[in-house]
């Protein structure tokens, strides 16, 4: 066998090896994904809401009088609590809990805003108090709002839930109100890690 014939074989040998660097994980991939009942696990630690819900937009009702623009729920990552007419002491804690979530969240604080969404006139006077400053309070009422309310789930954990709404304005996930904020926040991290909007 000639050199010129060994140095053809050794790069063609060279050239699948190479190619079969790129094609064969491509390949297991696609096997993986299409014909395996096997899919990556996807570690969450509230509840995905699949599929994500939109939510209309409308124009919220302010503490002081005033309307929001309808776009208020999108361009940033909300995480939203629900009250009724009031927000009580559970409410309160649900408040603190994504304060505190929210500054644990560090360069990434301003892609989140903190939303209390009521269906009645809420809340006592003064409220929201000089430490809630970033805490949007949103009145939805008449029947844009009933049917805005009535896209987010309610059962296992009642109305004492945490939603989360993309910054598209898609109702994606909740998380219990009385769990552990750790959990909310490590979801939080990796949408926000994940995630190119808001």
């Amino acid at each position: 066998m000639t050199d010129a014939a060994t140095r053809r074989r050794s790069s063609r040998r060279n050239f699948l090896m190479l190619a079969s660097l790129f094609f064969v994980p491509f390949a297991a991939a696609a096997w993986l994904y299409y014909f395996s009942a096997w899919r990556p696990a996807v570690a969450a630690h509230g509840e995905l809401i699949d599929p994500p819900r939109p939510l209309p937009a409308i124009a919220f009702s302010l503490p002081d009088g005033g309307v929001t623009s309808p776009e208020v729920l999108r361009g940033a990552w909300s995480l939203v609590y629900l009250a009724s007419n009031s927000c009580a002491e559970d409410c309160t804690k649900a408040l603190a809990v994504l304060a505190h979530v929210r500054i644990a969240l560090a360069k990434d604080a301003t892609r989140v805003q903190r939303v209390l969404l009521h269906s009645g006139k809420c809340c006592a006077a003064g409220f929201p108090g000089p430490g809630d400053a970033d805490l949007l309070v949103l009145g939805a009422t008449g029947a844009e709002g009933e049917a805005l309310l009535a896209l987010f789930p309610r059962a296992p954990y009642g109305s004492a839930s945490i939603y989360v709404v993309d910054p598209l304005g898609n109702l994606m996930m909740r998380h219990s109100a009385s769990g552990e904020a750790r959990g909310l926040l490590k979801d939080l991290e990796r949408l926000l890690r994940l995630s190119s909007i808001g």
